[in-house]
C-alpha cells in the first residue's frame, strides 16, 4: 500500500468525548449522529463504528448511496433526503426514508409503506410538509419512527428558535410517530423544552463549537503534510505565484504537499499556519492547488519528508479564514489518508 503525503489525524477519543457530551446534554433524549457527507469528512464508516460502540442508535445520511455504504455494519439509518422513484427498486433493508413532500409520502405508500421518517417543515423553508399537510389527514396509516423538524438559527438567541419549537410541539400526538426529534448540535443546548425524544447532532461531534455550552467539544481532526522541498530564500526574493511574499530577509522556507485541491483554501495565503512542537510556522504567498509554502525558521530540525500539522481548530480555523466549520471539514480532499488514533 502506497501512503499519500496528506493524512488526517483523527481522534477516536475525542469523537466519542463528543458524543457522550451531547448524549449528557440530551438529558432523557437519545442521542444520534448526523453522518451525512462521508462523516462531515472524516469518514463516515469509522465515525459509525466508533460511535456505535460506545451506544450511539441512530444515524442520519442525506443519500440512499451513501447508506448503502454503510450497509454491513449493522445500524440503523435514516436518509434525510427521502426516497426517489430511482431510490425504489434496490433500497439497503437497514435503511428508512425520511418523506419530505406529498409526492414521497405516496410514492412510499405505492410501494407498500413500511417504518419511516417524516420531516415537517416550522419554518426553515427548507425540506419538508406542512402542518396543514398532517391536519389534511396526508400521514395517516403510515407507520412513522420519528417525526422531526429542523432548526434554522439554533446557533444564536433568536425568537425563531422558540417559534419553531412550539410549531413543533404542538404536532405531538397527531400523526402516530413513535418519537419527535428537532435538536441539531446547537440546539440541544437551548434547553430541555427543545430536545424532545431523539437529537441529532453533528458538527459539534467533529469539534465544531457554536454555542458557549458546548465548552468541552474537543478538536477531533488535524490535518498532515509531508515536506517536500526544504529551501533557503533570500532577501528581497519573492514567494509563490503572483509574488505576494516578498522575503524582508534570508529565510529557510518550507514546501508542503498540500493545496486547495485538498481543501486549505487561498483564504489561508499568508494567514494560515502550520504547527511543529512548540514551534508555529505561518504560510507564506499563495496556496496553490497542490503546494503550500512555510516559514521554518522556529524549527531548524524539520527536513525533507518530514511532517507538520496544519492549526485546524475549527472555532478559531473559521474566524481566521472566513470558511464555516462545516465548510473547513466536508472540504477536506479525497488525497488526504484517514488515519484515526
Amino acid at each position: 500500500m502506497t501512503f499519500a503525503p496528506l493524512r488526517l489525524r483523527l481522534d477516536s477519543d475525542a469523537l466519542v468525548s463528543n458524543w457522550r457530551t451531547l448524549a449528557g446534554l440530551s438529558g432523557s433524549a437519545a442521542c444520534g449522529a448526523a453522518v451525512k457527507a462521508n462523516g462531515y469528512g472524516l469518514g463516515a464508516r469509522g465515525v459509525v463504528e466508533r460511535l456505535a460502540q460506545a451506544g450511539c442508535r441512530d444515524f442520519f445520511v442525506a443519500t440512499w448511496r451513501e447508506a448503502a455504504e454503510l450497509g454491513d455494519l449493522g445500524v440503523a439509518v435514516s436518509v434525510l433526503h427521502g426516497v426517489r422513484d430511482a431510490d425504489m427498486a434496490d433500497r439497503p433493508p437497514h435503511a428508512r426514508p425520511v418523506l419530505n413532500t406529498a409526492g414521497q409520502v405516496a410514492r412510499w405508500r405505492d410501494a407498500g409503506g413500511g417504518p419511516c421518517d417524516v420531516m415537517v417543515d416550522t419554518g426553515m423553508n427548507r425540506l419538508g410538509i406542512s402542518a396543514q399537510d398532517i391536519a389534511d389527514g396526508l400521514l395517516d396509516g403510515l407507520a412513522i419512527d420519528t417525526l422531526m423538524s429542523h432548526l434554522a438559527a439554533a446557533d444564536a438567541d433568536v425568537p425563531l428558535n422558540a417559534r419553531q419549537r412550539d410549531a413543533f410541539a404542538a404536532l405531538r400526538g397527531l400523526t402516530g410517530a413513535k418519537r419527535m426529534s428537532l435538536a441539531n448540535s446547537a440546539g440541544i443546548a437551548l434547553g430541555p423544552d427543545y430536545r424532545f425524544d431523539l437529537t441529532r447532532p453533528g458538527i459539534a461531534l467533529y469539534g465544531g463549537v457554536q454555542r458557549a455550552e458546548h465548552a468541552a467539544i474537543r478538536q477531533v481532526v488535524t490535518p498532515q503534510a509531508q515536506i517536500l522541498q526544504r529551501r533557503r530564500v533570500r532577501a528581497g526574493e519573492t514567494v509563490g505565484y503572483n509574488a505576494t511574499f516578498t522575503a524582508p530577509r534570508d529565510i529557510e522556507v518550507a514546501v508542503l504537499n498540500l493545496g486547495y485541491a485538498d481543501g486549505y483554501l487561498r483564504c489561508f495565503s499568508g494567514r494560515g499556519q502550520a504547527l511543529a512542537g512548540d514551534a508555529t510556522l505561518p504560510v507564506l504567498g499563495r496556496v496553490s492547488m497542490d503546494l503550500t509554502a512555510i516559514c521554518v525558521e522556529a524549527a531548524p530540525e524539520l527536513a525533507e519528508g518530514d511532517w507538520v500539522s496544519i492549526a485546524y481548530d475549527l472555532p478559531a480555523t473559521a474566524a481566521l479564514s472566513g470558511l464555516s466549520q462545516y465548510e473547513l471539514l466536508t472540504g477536506l480532499g479525497a488525497r488526504f489518508d484517514r488515519v484515526w488514533g
